[in-house]
Formats: structure tokens, sequence, C-alpha cells
């Protein structure tokens, strides 16, 4: 117990004190706009101060992009003494770098909840795919085309099953046309699709945030931009919370 103790709290030092531009694995990686990983001047933001984590409780994982970065710590405060939630060092980005960092995120912690996505960077465009090199041109590749994304994906949640951890998916949230850099709306719905029939494939369970955040798209989303509001990523993180809690009363 204590030496599971002292791993879990290492990596929870880790996963707030390394710095977002420290973890990337592409050369040229830049965090966009409205990203959560920037300040309100758009300079990357300094890390906090880790945490203590409470033995007694659960240990809880968000593995994903801005999109999550931006709703953590909500989740954090809502779950406060019920769980302890931690998010992969920095933005997950997509798939192909999921596959290249996923045993570090995973660590040798035991995890009873790995709440996960990908999606909203491998249907961007970039100079070259495979890399984090932002292109606004739509005719240039995709970071991994519907194939690619099929196969990492389901290579990804080969690997997180082997945790033994319960498993939630979130869905890839929507966003407008003319954001930067270039993504086609009608994708967020295609990748989405692609990865539901991996999760019901393999009973995973879905928090279809896509579904739970286009109502409010209008109010709650940046101008011409995939992030959020604060209260866009507040309306995220209840969604969260709640299937987070659920599945921990299983």
């Amino acid at each position: 117990m204590a030496k599971r103790i002292m791993r879990q709290s290492v990596l929870f030092i880790l996963c707030l004190l390394v710095p977002f531009s420290s973890v990337m694995a592409d050369k040229g990686y830049v965090p966009e706009k409205g990203s959560a990983e920037l300040d309100k001047k758009g300079k990357k933001k300094k890390t906090g101060k880790a945490t203590k984590i409470d033995p007694a409780l659960p240990m809880v994982l968000i593995i994903g992009d801005s999109i999550s970065i931006g709703y953590t710590g909500k989740v954090r405060a809502q779950l406060k003494g019920k769980a302890n939630v931690l998010h992969n060092p920095g933005n997950s980005q997509g798939t192909t770098n999921g596959l290249a960092k996923i045993d570090a995120w995973l660590g040798d912690t035991q995890w009873d909840v790995i709440h996960f996505n990908f999606g909203l960077h491998d249907l961007k465009r970039v100079k070259k795919a495979g890399t984090a090199q932002n292109s606004n041109d739509p005719d240039d590749p995709y970071q991994a085309d519907l194939k690619t994304y099929t196969s990492n994906m389901e290579q990804l949640v080969k690997r997180l099953k082997k945790t033994e951890a319960k498993l939630i998916f979130a869905t890839t949230t929507p966003f407008p046309g003319g954001v930067s850099p270039y993504r086609a709306p009608e994708d967020a719905a295609k990748y989405n699709a692609a990865a539901l029939k991996i999760m019901k494939a393999n009973q995973v369970e879905v928090n279809d945030l896509y579904a739970a955040i286009l109502p409010h798209l209008k109010t709650h989303q940046r101008p011409v931009n995939v992030h959020f509001l604060p209260k866009g990523s507040e309306l995220l993180a209840k969604e969260v919370s709640a299937k987070v809690e659920a599945l921990l009363a299983r």
C-alpha cells in the first residue's frame, strides 16, 4: 500500500508540474488560440503547485486535449472528497501522439476510472500527416485520416483495457466552420461515429459531450473557435463528473 501511494503521489506531481511545452513529441506544436493552455495574453501558462493525493479515494485519470484541460480543474473541484482527479501531462493531441505516450501517461498507478478522448487533433489539417504542423489549407492532409484514426483508436483501447480500469470515452465536441487550423465541421461526427463503433465492440462506456454541448454552442463556445468559454467548460465538467461518479458507484 505504501509503495502504491508513493507511486501515485509522484505521478500526480508530474502531471501538474511538467510544463505543457515540454511534453510535446511533435516538433512545431503550438497551442491554438483560445486553448486552456494559454493565459489571457496568449502566453503559455505556468504550472501550479501539486495537490496532495488522498490514498483513501479512487484514482481517476483524464486523457485528452485542450478541451479536457479546460474542464479538468472543474471536475477535480466537483469530485473533491470523492476521487483524486488527474490529467495526462499537457495536451494529448491526436492518436499518433497518444500511442507514443500512453504507457508513460498510465505509469504504474492502479487507475479506477480512465476518461479519455481523441479526435479533435486527428481531424485537423497539417502540413505533413502525423505531425503537429498546423495548416489552414483544406487540401493538406489530416493529422490522422479516418482509417489511421480508427486503427490507432483500436490500439489505444486495447492498451487501456489492460489497466483493468473502468473506461469512459468522451466524444469529440463540435465546432463551427472557419476555425484555425482548418477543420471541417462535419468531420467531428464522422470521427465520433468511427470511435463509437470501437467502443461498442469493446463495451466501453460513452460520454457524449458532442450531444451535451451542441445546443449551447452560440452561448458557450468561443467565436470561430473549437474552444469554450468558462461556462462551456463548466457544462462539460458537470457531464464528466456525473459519468465518473456513476461509474465509481458501480
